[in-house]
């Protein structure tokens, strides 16, 4: 999987770097102690030297990016698995390096910058993307909802994955047209939700096919 992909993880790796550089440039703006960790309404409670707060976070993600395409890479089924859906598995990281990396930056900078509604605008959008994917994916054990339910049955897997892929879309959507009133407890609802109905729906499903 790394050697099909390696053009595109080099690249995707490049990209979550790419903060460590914008943070060297900013060095001197930047002061001693940086934000490394936000509280549900925002606000910074987690505070670490310059350098762990610009090197810390792109090499932590870079160490999960390349360890999630390694894992991916040992899955039985991974002929199964699409170049758009490994597309996605590559481009999380990156995204939510910028992302990040961003809002550490531009907090530390005293910048206006509403952290709890940037984050569930994130949040939102990458939930409608997934959910544009998964009802794509075929089955296998790295990518989707992995259930006995979906893993015994291509029928349930398939059924279960276009249930969640609209799930997930109407989710993102909802998060991000209530991200200005920055309820943590709404945003935790919907994403508990978005969890649950595919996963009852496919149990359901599942009983279905076995009363057959």
């Amino acid at each position: 999987m790394i050697k099909k992909n390696l053009k595109l993880l080099i690249f995707t790796s490049v990209i979550i770097l790419l903060p460590i550089l914008a943070g060297l440039i900013l060095w001197d703006k930047l002061p001693d102690e940086i934000p490394v960790h936000f509280n549900a309404q925002g606000a910074a409670d987690g505070w670490a030297g310059k350098e762990f707060g610009i090197f810390g976070m792109p090499l932590f993600l870079l160490a999960v990016h390349w360890l999630c395409t390694w894992v991916t890479g040992l899955d039985p089924k991974k002929k199964n698995i699409s170049q758009k859906s490994m597309g996605l598995v590559l481009w999380i990281c990156p995204a939510t390096s910028l992302f990040v990396n961003g809002i550490i930056y531009a907090y530390a900078l005293n910048s206006k910058i509403d952290i709890s509604t940037a984050c569930t605008l994130f949040f939102g959008v990458l939930f409608i993307i997934i959910g544009n994917y998964i009802p794509k994916c075929k089955q296998n054990y790295s990518i989707g909802i992995k259930i006995s339910w979906t893993l015994n049955s291509e029928k349930n897997w398939n059924y279960t994955h276009r249930l969640a892929g609209k799930v997930w879309v109407i989710g993102g959507l909802l998060i991000i047209a209530t991200s200005f009133l920055n309820l943590v407890w709404l945003f935790a609802a919907i994403t508990i939700i978005m969890i649950v109905i595919p996963v009852i729906g496919s149990y359901l499903y599942y009983k279905k096919e076995n009363k057959a």
